[in-house]
């Protein structure tokens, strides 16, 4: 019983208990697994509470600014520190980059930090050349061992607290986005019924649809770029550029690229290689909200072309 009145702890709470000399199983942790499921299979209630051009806008653009998010705020500041920001406009990146459902902002960094390191090698957790597409897709992060993530990786963000408290309480912003859509849900069908929305309708297509297509559209970013795709540099990994997923992703796609020089806040090297998430940086940049965003030397460029 004990151990039961313990399951719902391993969902709200994450405390990095990471030992460089245990030997973590690749098993699926099942227990920890089950909000990712039930969300995955929430999606099949749309069958049950319909449609709205509501629910339909709203699970838009929370997957277009979500996938944003993940792209300006995870993956190309606290991964890579490709610009600077004060510690209030950090905090708040963190924040909204929380509802995304991808666990806190040190565990996102670590993992991805640890990716450039081995790329492709046999423990680059999520390869799709070592381990196949499933395991990359979406199998490893599920793992018992890739729960916590290595603390080495990302000490210059383990000095600050909030940071710390956001990782550890990863739930808060996806439980604030939820019921946020709840409550409008609630509110469009009492005192808007013409729209024909409801809460769980918001819920639905908002909470579910939206989180479930912006996981598996960024985790294609491990899963098929290291597979489909041109490489224009001739880097140590497989690592692809791909128009499809830069599109789906606002930038994200252009793979080759990033890996050849993850250093740039820009992923579309060429003027015809769209990234829509470096375009809002260079904006935030305008505005003051963040600087010093760092670009693409010409001498990259010119360096290890493909043959």
């Amino acid at each position: 019983m004990k151990k039961l009145l313990q399951i719902p702890l391993k969902w709200v709470t994450n405390h990095n208990n990471y030992d460089p000399n245990a030997s973590y199983s690749e098993n699926i942790d099942w227990v920890r697994a089950i909000p990712f499921i039930l969300v995955n299979l929430g999606c099949l209630l749309v069958f049950y509470f319909g449609f709205s051009w509501v629910a339909f806008i709203t699970a838009f653009i929370l997957y277009v600014v979500r996938v944003f998010f993940i792209g300006a705020f995870y993956h190309r500041y606290f991964s890579h520190k490709t610009y600077q920001t004060n510690r209030f406009w950090q905090f708040i990146f963190a924040l909204m980059a929380g509802s995304c459902v991808q666990r806190g902002p040190l565990w996102w960094a670590a993992h991805h930090r640890q990716h450039h390191m081995c790329s492709d090698e046999p423990i680059d957790a999520h390869s799709p050349v070592q381990h196949g597409f499933w395991w990359s897709h979406m199998g490893w992060f599920m793992s018992k061992k890739h729960y916590y993530y290595n603390p080495e990786r990302v000490k210059d963000l383990l000095r600050y607290p909030e940071l710390v408290f956001l990782d550890q309480y990863d739930i808060l912003m996806p439980t604030v986005l939820f019921v946020s859509l709840f409550v409008a849900g609630a509110l469009l069908h009492a005192y808007a019924p013409q729209l024909g929305t409801s809460a769980g309708q918001m819920v639905v297509w908002g909470f579910c649809l939206s989180t479930v297509a912006l996981f598996h559209t960024t985790v294609t970013i491990n899963s098929l770029s290291h597979v489909i795709g041109k490489k224009r540099f001739a880097t140590k990994d497989n690592s692809r550029n791909n128009l499809f997923l830069a599109l789906l992703t606002l930038g994200e796609g252009w793979h080759n690229n990033h890996h050849h020089y993850p250093a740039t806040a820009r992923q579309g090297f060429m003027w015809w290689e769209i990234d829509v998430t470096y375009y809002l940086l260079k904006l935030f940049e305008k505005i003051g909200i963040i600087w010093e965003v760092k670009g693409v030397p010409k001498s990259v460029l010119q360096r290890d072309l493909a043959q």
